[in-house]
């Protein structure tokens, strides 16, 4: 597998309603710079969203932020963010979601809502048809993802998920196991996540 250089991170534009979310996110924007990578995300100020990139910035880190034109006013409240030295504007979701993927070598998900779970579910759609084999992360804070694994376990057993080998995140229960795990999964030449996941899918 190639380098390690950006981590995409998925994550709410609201900070939800545990103050464990916002400091995961603080975190783990943090620790991308601390290893000097570059932070991909949907290039918002609100919720943990902007979070991330506030504990990339603060940390010294490189801030790349892909965001829609009609979701400049709604997420990143119109203004210049500072907190970025790239930013790049789409004209749809499409090309927001296909240029995170291409500058991106792994993706971690935080707590978030439809969006965030829609943006890695296509991710590891495209790991199951084998379009890529980049590291893929939820990061379990306050036990949050736990209902999405129950959930593909539901659909192995309905019989619904035929290549399970190829989706294989990793469950974290603490940002500071993101970075050493992705580290790892590329020095190893795979995605490989949790035993225990993937042997249930």
């Amino acid at each position: 597998m190639s380098k390690i250089r950006s981590i995409c991170v998925y994550c709410g534009s609201s900070t939800g309603n545990n103050p464990l979310y916002r400091e995961a996110g603080l975190a783990l924007g943090r620790s991308i710079a601390e290893n000097d990578l570059r932070l991909i995300y949907g290039g918002g100020t609100k919720g943990i969203m902007g979070a991330v990139a506030e504990g990339a910035y603060k940390a010294g880190g490189k801030v790349t932020g892909i965001i829609p034109t009609f979701l400049l006013n709604k997420e990143a409240d119109g203004k210049t963010n500072e907190m970025l030295d790239e930013q790049i504007i789409t004209e749809n979701m499409h090309q927001r979601k296909q240029l995170m993927f291409e500058r991106s070598d792994a993706f971690v998900t935080l707590p978030g809502g439809i969006g965030s779970v829609e943006e890695i579910v296509e991710m590891m759609t495209w790991a199951q048809l084998g379009h890529h084999k980049k590291p893929m992360v939820f990061s379990n804070i306050n036990h949050f993802w736990e209902p999405m694994i129950a959930m593909l376990d539901h659909m192995r057993t309905e019989g619904f998920i035929h290549t399970g080998h190829r989706v294989q995140p990793k469950m974290l229960d603490t940002v500071e196991e993101i970075i050493p795990y992705i580290f790892d999964a590329a020095a190893k030449g795979d995605a490989s996540g949790d035993e225990e996941i993937i042997a249930r899918m």
